[in-house]
């Protein structure tokens, strides 16, 4: 089923590599870390799906604000990615958690789970790259932000 939404996503980012690449790194680390902290099936699953899926609302944000602002991905990100996996055989409940995390993954005041925890600890260790984040900032996200076993240490591995 990831490979499923991996493909509904490339094909609705179509040539904007850069968001490509992004989504495929966010899910490299947030699928990585689902396991290692042993989420159930179910849980490594959405955390996958929404991992791949979380910036699938930038495209609509872009069109209707001129902006790709967190606030706005929130808002389009759920309709975009119900649609995208409309046809797929995924209960309700999953396309609903996974719905929910793309509709508030840059309100980290709304964690509430573990799945949403692991989204926010991927998306940021692909961020401070991407943004070349500055070894203050770095120390702020880690101490404010990481949460799991993993993320801590990957985050302190790496940064």
């Amino acid at each position: 089923m990831t490979t499923y939404a991996i493909q509904k996503m490339i094909r609705y980012f179509e040539a904007d590599v850069k968001r490509i690449n992004h989504a495929l790194k966010v899910y490299g680390f947030a699928s990585t870390i689902a396991r290692e902290e042993n989420l159930s099936k179910n849980e490594i699953l959405i955390v996958d799906i929404a991992a791949v899926l979380h910036d699938i609302g930038i495209k609509e944000a872009e069109k209707k604000y001129n902006s790709c602002k967190g606030h706005y991905q929130e808002i389009e990100g759920p309709p975009v990615a119900r649609k995208l996996l409309s046809e797929s055989n995924l209960k309700p409940e999953i396309i609903d958690r996974v719905s929910y995390l793309i509709g508030n993954h840059h309100s980290y005041d709304k964690i509430d789970g573990q799945d949403f925890q692991i989204l926010v600890e991927a998306d940021f260790l692909v961020n401070i790259f991407e943004a070349k984040m500055s070894e203050e900032t770095i120390k702020n996200v880690r101490q404010k932000y990481f949460k799991t076993k993993t993320g801590i240490e990957i985050i302190e591995s790496m940064y």
